[in-house]
């Protein structure tokens, strides 16, 4: 059972990805907002996000670029889903991007392969150089990605 945490500002949208999600075992949190999400991703750092790209307050990308600030929650893979097409200019917040409305057998197949490549690195490996003394000490210090 994997933590997932998702968010989207469209209540029905909401409802459904945490229904399907439960029907196969997942412990959920939900968000309405970026800000919310931060708050619940760096509480639980949950073992995937689902987010929409487009909300109030703070959007999707925001969040993937305030959860890269810090070393812990740059761990957790995100899925960004959008009923827009596909941005461009910054792939590299997140792992996977789909297209509103995601199918649910795609999602959670999507979020299966995440939870499963995310536990078989081998924890030897240390997949950020220099780890800070605080799993929040910020991953840059110079300026905000």
């Amino acid at each position: 059972m994997a933590t997932i945490l998702v968010v989207d500002d469209e209540p029905d949208v909401l409802e459904s990805v945490q229904f399907v999600l439960r029907q196969h075992h997942h412990h959920v949190l939900s968000a309405d907002n970026g800000e919310r999400a931060l708050e619940l991703a760096c509480s639980w750092l949950p073992d995937v996000i689902v987010t929409d790209k487009d909300m109030p307050r703070m959007d999707g990308i925001t969040l993937c670029k305030e959860l890269n600030r810090y070393p812990a929650s740059a761990q957790i893979p995100v899925i960004m889903t959008s009923g827009r097409a596909w941005p461009r200019a910054l792939p590299a917040l997140w792992t996977m991007y789909f297209r509103k409305p995601v199918d649910p057998a795609v999602l959670e197949a999507a979020i299966q392969s995440l939870v499963t490549r995310r536990y078989s690195r081998d924890p030897g490996r240390g997949s950020l150089p220099n780890w800070p003394a605080s799993r929040w000490a910020p991953a840059h210090t110079k300026d905000r990605i």
